[in-house]
């Protein structure tokens, strides 16, 4: 998989991909990642990126020129194109399996008050990560990739992956390890009695449990 993101602030990716999992993930040429600077596209004399909103407003508004140009010069017949905002689809677990099956990835990270609305012209797929505003889709962007990542097969074992949060709708089940006991806190006694069967039934029933104190919505809706 190849993932390249436009963004006004690539140094702000210096050091989240050179890290775990992602990293053993590029060294291996699992995944390429390319931060790309799309000030470098712009046709302004003065090398900006942004002016102020037609019709007034507060803040000021990326521009579709160096946008489509960026993405005009990285986009194949394999491209799928992304725009982070908080106006997007809700990025989801089933979504990051979906994406971890694409060959080419360009994710367009916006800024400032927004961007001219053209650019949902030229892609594919608006994403969000919450419902809060942040300052950039810098970070929303390294989350997703990061989702993506984890999902490509041989980066993580696929025993890793059997059973996860949001997997069948619920959250995943509480994980122990030595030692036994620690200051009165102990493993629960199925986990250590060697019983299958009960271990599988005591681990779905926790997921249970964890979804509806902490997700509840998650198990509305599945019932729905």
């Amino acid at each position: 998989m190849k993932i390249d993101i436009l963004t006004l602030f690539p140094e702000m990716f210096n050091n989240i991909f050179s890290e775990s999992i992602i990293k053993r993930a590029l060294d291996e040429g699992k995944v390429q990642i390319n931060i790309h600077n799309f000030r470098d596209y712009t046709k302004d004399p003065h090398n900006k990126v942004d002016d102020t909103p037609f019709g007034g407003g507060a803040g000021m508004v990326l521009s579709l020129q160096p946008i489509y140009d960026a993405v005009k010069a990285l986009k194949t017949n394999d491209s799928f194109v992304i725009l982070m905002s908080p106006s997007g689809k809700v990025f989801k677990q089933n979504m990051a399996h979906t994406l971890s099956h694409k060959k080419h990835l360009i994710i367009i990270c916006g800024h400032y008050e927004g961007f001219d609305d053209r650019i949902r012209n030229i892609i594919d797929l608006e994403l969000s990560i919450g419902d809060y505003i942040l300052t950039g889709g810098e970070i929303p962007s390294m989350v997703i990739t990061d989702a993506i990542i984890r999902l490509i097969p041989g980066v993580i074992t696929k025993e890793s992956l059997e059973v996860e949060s949001f997997d069948e709708g619920l959250l995943d089940y509480p994980v122990y390890t030595k030692p036994r006991e620690f200051k009165g806190m102990k493993v629960p006694d199925v986990l250590l009695s060697g019983d299958h069967q009960k271990i599988t039934e005591y681990r779905q029933t926790e997921r249970i449990k964890r979804t509806k104190e902490n997700r509840p919505d998650l198990l509305k809706k599945a019932g729905d």
